[in-house]
């Protein structure tokens, strides 16, 4: 069995871990987490009390039973703290001693980890819904940031000022995300039911609209050409090599595109229950073949094979709606933040019998595995033909 194909057995296996908990710090909903990528042991969360929270997520204790200290917190008490819902937070993806918070108190802030206080803070003229570094930009250090106006903004960490605004949406705009592959490339996602893919060194305009219909006018009305869904955009995410885009609307679709040219590759997740006003966070894995999603749907997490569509299974046990989840790529875990006030850590369990088949058939490979799941069948049939 490959390396790909058991990261995916491990994600198929996800389940509730009883033995770790995670420090119980905010007093409300939990709408933003992120692992830093450097060592893939500190977590951020941040809250609708406007508060944010680091967690250490390494077991030190020798005992199976744990629980994930907050190391730090910028709590109701201090005077940097931000005075709304804190919307997304963020590492800096090459360096733990700065993160980034953005939120409705129309702020976004650069902390220096260290100190916990903002070494800048960008004020905005209405509320801040999300706002993205790019993973692997070494050209520039630009956030790009969505509000409730409809213009993009462009933020140089380097200097600290705003240096460009991208105009091409009508309405708010709910998520921001910079390709994984290309430095210069970005999706925004709006109320205006649009995702637009611009690359930022060019001034005249967005590269392409994504259209739902590719472009075949007879299945659109000449209101919903170039709508990439029939209600407010409110999710974006691409996948860990860049080569596609997912987005998810409160039609309750959620779309797979082709980044590069846009095409929507039609496949079918079904419903993909979404009421949430705001930005959704959702997450792909990595690594994986084949790859998945997880999606917060009510107080479940939802999770789907990327490339065929179909619900695999449902993570339970949330006592209020999910906000956010977001992947660990080094051991194949997902975290998940709710209204509820809770961060839940899903962890691999193999069966004790899917543990004795591998040892005994570890030749079977992919065979084995479409036995275990049937997310496995479609992706590797040619094989047992």
């Amino acid at each position: 069995m490959s390396a790909a194909d058991t990261r995916a057995a491990r994600v198929l296996s996800l389940t509730l871990d009883p033995d770790r908990d995670v420090d119980r710090i905010h007093g409300n909903g939990i709408n933003t987490i992120d692992i830093e990528a450097v060592e893939g042991r500190y977590m951020l969360s941040g809250g609708a009390d406007g508060v944010i929270v680091i967690y250490d997520l390494e077991n030190y204790s020798g005992k199976l039973q744990y629980t994930c200290k907050a190391v730090c917190t910028v709590g109701r008490s201090s005077r940097h703290v931000h005075k709304f819902s804190v919307e997304t937070v963020q590492w800096y993806p090459f360096d733990t001693g700065m993160f980034v918070s953005s939120s409705f108190d129309k702020t976004m802030k650069v902390w220096d980890t260290e100190t916990l206080k903002p070494a800048e803070v960008f004020q905005f003229e209405g509320n801040v819904y999300s706002h993205h570094l790019s993973p692997i930009a070494r050209k520039h250090s630009l956030v790009a940031v969505g509000t409730n106006n409809p213009k993009i903004q462009l933020c140089d960490l380097k200097s600290g000022s705003r240096i460009h605004v991208l105009q091409g949406h009508r309405a708010e705009v709910l998520s921001v995300r910079w390709s994984p592959r290309y430095e210069h490339i970005l999706a925004t996602a709006s109320a205006d039911s649009k995702v637009n893919v611009w690359d930022v060194r060019r001034a005249s305009g967005s590269l392409f609209t994504l259209d739902q219909h590719n472009g075949e006018k007879s299945k659109a009305s000449a209101e919903a050409v170039n709508t990439a869904h029939n209600g407010r955009v409110n999710g974006l995410c691409f996948t860990s090599d860049g080569l596609y885009l997912l987005t998810t609307g409160t039609d309750d679709r959620m779309r797979l595109w082709n980044s590069a040219s846009g095409e929507n590759t039609l496949v079918n997740y079904g419903k993909v229950c979404n009421e949430s006003r705001k930005k959704l966070q959702f997450a792909v894995s990595r690594g994986c073949s084949p790859d998945f999603v997880f999606v917060p749907c009510g107080s479940s997490v939802a999770v789907y094979a990327l490339h065929t569509g179909e619900l695999v299974t449902m993570l339970r046990g949330h006592y209020n709606n999910v906000d956010c989840c977001e992947f660990h790529q080094d051991h194949q875990e997902l975290y998940s933040g709710g209204k509820d006030s809770n961060i839940l850590a899903w962890v691999p369990v193999l069966r004790t019998a899917d543990v004795e088949d591998e040892s005994n058939n570890d030749n079977k490979g992919a065979a084995g595995l479409s036995a275990v799941n049937p997310a496995f069948q479609d992706a590797w049939s040619s094989d047992e033909d």
